[in-house]
Parts: C-alpha cells; structure tokens; sequence
C-alpha cells in the first residue's frame, strides 16, 4: 500500500466509520476512529447551538489533536493508518457552527495546532445526498441527532464541498448514494482497487456499482 496515512471524511451519517472499519481490516492497518460519543456537548449542543457550540469544538479539537499526534510515533507492526476524520474537519464544523467572532479566535488556535500534524496521503471523501444521510442517522439511532434538519446538512455538505475544490490533496470523491459498505463487498472492493493506484493531487470521481459485480 503505497498510502501510509488514509483519510475518510463525508457529512454526518456519511458511512465514514463503517468504511474506516472495513478498510483497516482488509489492510491491516492502524485505525483511528474519532470518540464523539466522550464529548460532554455533543448532546447540549443539538438542544442549544449558541450557548454550547465553542466549547463542542473546542473539545473536538482537543480530542482529535491528542490522536492524531499519535501518528508521528513509529509503528513497526502496522505500516498504514486509516482515520474516519480529518483534522481540517474541525475548522469546517466550527465555520458553520460559530458566530463570526467566536470563529476567527478558533481559526487562530487551530492554525498553531495544524503545524503539528501531518496531512493524510490520501482523502477518501464520501459523497451521499441528504436522503441518504437522514436514512442512515435514523438508523445508526443516536438519540441527539434525531431532529439534525436538512438545512444544517446541507450546510456542512456546502462547507466541505468548497473546501475539497480548493485543497490539493488527494482526494477520492465516491459517489455514495447507494454506497451499503457493510452488505456490499464490491463497494469495498471498488474503494481498494482504487487506492491500488497512484493519483495526482486533486479530484478523482470513484462511482460505487449498482449491484454485486465490478
């Protein structure tokens, strides 16, 4: 695997962490996986925004730095690590998420933080429309994301769709309106036999199949 470091990002209820799953068990790598559910303000958050927004991200931020700063360690057993977040999402929530003020004081503190981690080699980004996302938080049945409305995903789906077309990663962009990871095995297969490849910077469109057969 000539992709050390793998990154999945996507809007909430995405499929980022099922894929995440299934991709460090088919490669054996290290696998880091955000823990929302240890943010205290994730729940007050969805009840009143204004009042617990900053310190929700504040917390992420913290949170996803202690990990991810784990990266630069070295690891002589398992030589890729594939994480279901990239550290730049915490810049693109805290953007939909904070009053202007609020969001330039994070901005600063995130800048110094991003100089102490290292990008990922490639983004998996998974692309799903607000049907299918819906669908999927209904039933992963987290109680605090039950009334999340369309508007506030397809304000985080705008965020980070500008935020892909400006940055130079290498980014996979799936097409995940059909994407069922964990009962298609081909939809797996389709994500491995492109990170078989060497891609340049930019956007690569992977389209998922309809049924069980590349």
């Amino acid at each position: 695997m000539q992709y050390k470091f793998i990154t999945i990002e996507g809007n909430i209820g995405a499929g980022k962490t099922t894929l995440a799953n299934l991709l460090a068990e088919q490669l054996n790598a290290r696998l880091i996986l955000e823990e929302f559910s240890d943010n205290p303000f994730l729940p007050r958050f969805y009840k009143n925004p204004s009042q617990y927004a900053f310190p929700l991200e504040l917390f992420f931020m913290a949170e996803r730095f202690k990990q991810l700063k784990e990266i630069l360690l070295p690891d002589l057993f398992q030589q890729t690590t594939i994480s279901d977040y990239l550290f730049t999402k915490c810049l693109l929530f805290a953007k939909v998420n904070l009053p202007e003020e609020e969001f330039k004081l994070y901005q600063r503190l995130f800048d110094i933080i991003l100089q102490q981690l290292i990008l990922p080699d490639i983004l998996i980004y998974l692309h799903a429309p607000l049907s299918k996302l819906q669908s999927n938080i209904v039933m992963r049945q987290r109680e605090y994301e039950q009334q999340i409305s369309d508007d506030y995903l397809q304000k985080i789906q705008d965020t980070y769709l500008n935020y892909i077309q400006q940055q130079n990663l290498v980014t996979l962009f799936v097409d995940a309106s059909n994407a069922d990871f964990l009962h298609n095995e081909m939809h797996v297969q389709t994500i491995l036999k492109a990170l078989e490849s060497k891609h340049t910077p930019g956007i690569t469109r992977i389209s998922l199949p309809q049924s069980n057969s590349l």
